[in-house]
């Protein structure tokens, strides 16, 4: 039974990777934005503790003993009343030693000393009210003594900070998900090429049929997971193999054994004077010896291959074989002809083979067609010989199995063992050609066997 591609492992495998690599992607796509923004973070914090220490050291005691700011250019500079970086410096007494600007001196004023451990906060601009302050609050030794340091910075003063940041993240975002669909194209690439000798197993066990049981699957480079289960296959090959074997062995010697006393008892029976019982008698034994020579071809069939390398006459075959059948037509009382263009008719095959084939369609039509109706071989065109009859046909529904061994249509006339046409079947795949059932337009039916075309004698 075919199955869908949701049944396939390699699909189950790419479906799971998917998944996997999606979560990861996921997962790598948050802790990536978690670590720029805790990266950002930290460097606004560090940069903040540093400003606060390079205030502190900017904190002097004159000659006089007069503690005061005196803050190097640079850094004078950072704190222009722009209102972005503000901060004020209280001494030990909680008096304001230095701020800028003013208003942010008058804010941290009400506010508890800092301690060594940095207090964060965020308020408006004294100023500016429009602008937001985020900074902190500790305190540091100095010359003058312990100071308590508040530092601040306008919301909008890393942008260039939060620009990187956020760039990197959208550059993940975009580019996780590409690398996503590269890594999941390996991935499903690795799953196919490593489950490629499974599905190379499969392939040959699909092929395997009784006319194959000498074929094994490979045991090499197939993955440790599935080496037991290809190796227990070919031991239960080698079981069929053998079996197939005895049973091939005793159809032939069961047929070989039975021509010797058939054959005593057809003399035998010929030598009687006729009467009903001894008619009776022969036509059953006549069966038996055509059941027997059936059973024989089978097991030739079944032992050997069939060699059709030979490039043989169609027309040639077609004539001896109604010529070798005429006899037992005319006995029936049935009419035999054979139709076939002048010259040769070369295809690919096995002489003996053929005339087989040939002879059991001959004798189905027998079988089927009553007395007086004509039976016709004709060969062509080119690559074919049909056998017509005038019995009663073959319906749809017989003709799925009417290649089977030992099966048997409903008609009861034919007397048959139902190996016939099997045989026939089997000719006809070892020779790589096609049996066809037709319906004859005069009645009965149209048997056409097609073979591969040649180029002449060989």
């Amino acid at each position: 039974m075919t199955q869908g591609p949701a049944h396939s492992l390699q699909f189950r495998l790419a479906i799971r990777l998917a998944l996997v690599y999606a979560l990861a992607a996921i997962i790598g796509i948050v802790a990536i934005a978690v670590r720029a923004y805790d990266v950002e973070e930290t460097l606004r914090d560090r940069e903040l503790r540093l400003r606060a220490m390079d205030i502190s050291r900017s904190v002097v005691i004159d000659a006089a003993g007069v503690v005061r700011l005196e803050l190097p250019p640079s850094l004078a500079g950072a704190y222009a009343s722009t209102g972005e970086e503000v901060f004020a410096i209280r001494t030990a007494d909680g008096r304001v030693l230095a701020a800028q600007p003013r208003a942010f001196g008058d804010q941290v004023a009400r506010w508890p000393l800092a301690t060594d451990e940095p207090s964060w906060f965020q308020v408006k601009n004294g100023d500016d009210p429009s602008i937001d302050l985020s900074g902190l609050s500790v305190a540091i030794d100095s010359p003058a003594g312990a100071l308590s340091i508040t530092v601040a910075q306008a919301s909008g003063a890393h942008a260039l900070v939060e620009s990187v940041v956020n760039d990197f993240i959208f550059d993940a975002v975009r580019w996780i998900p590409l690398l996503l669909v590269a890594t999941l194209g390996a991935g499903v690439w690795a799953i196919r090429s490593g489950l490629a000798p499974i599905s190379q197993v499969s392939h040959i066990a699909a092929k395997i049929g009784p006319d194959d049981t000498n074929v094994r699957l490979p045991e090499h480079n197939v993955p440790v997971e599935i080496a037991p289960l290809v190796a227990s296959m070919n031991r239960a090959l080698d079981r069929l193999d053998r079996g197939f074997a005895v049973q091939r062995e005793f159809t032939a010697n069961a047929a070989h054994e039975l021509r010797t006393p058939l054959a005593i008892l057809t003399a035998a029976l010929d030598g009687l004077p006729s009467s009903g019982e001894v008619d009776k008698l022969k036509a059953d034994v006549a069966r038996m010896n055509r059941l027997v020579e059936q059973l024989m071809r089978v097991a030739r069939l079944d032992a050997l291959p069939l060699d059709i390398t030979s490039d043989v006459d169609l027309h040639e075959i077609a004539a001896s074989v109604v010529a070798a059948v005429a006899p037992l037509a005319i006995m029936n009382r049935q009419t035999l002809e054979l139709i076939a263009d002048e010259g040769p008719t070369f295809v690919k095959g096995n002489v003996h083979a053929i005339e087989d084939a040939i002879r059991n369609l001959i004798e189905n039509a027998m079988a089927h067609s009553p007395e007086g109706a004509p039976i016709t071989v004709k060969v062509g065109p080119p690559d074919s010989v049909s056998v017509s009859d005038r019995g009663p046909g073959i319906s749809a529904e017989d003709r799925a199995r009417i290649f089977e061994r030992f099966w048997r249509g409903s008609d009861a006339r034919a007397g048959g063992a139902g190996l016939g046409l099997s045989i026939v079947g089997e000719i006809m795949k070892a020779h790589q050609g096609t049996v066809s059932i037709e319906d004859n337009p005069d009645g009965g039916a149209v048997l056409k066997l097609s073979f591969r075309r040649a180029s002449g004698p060989s």
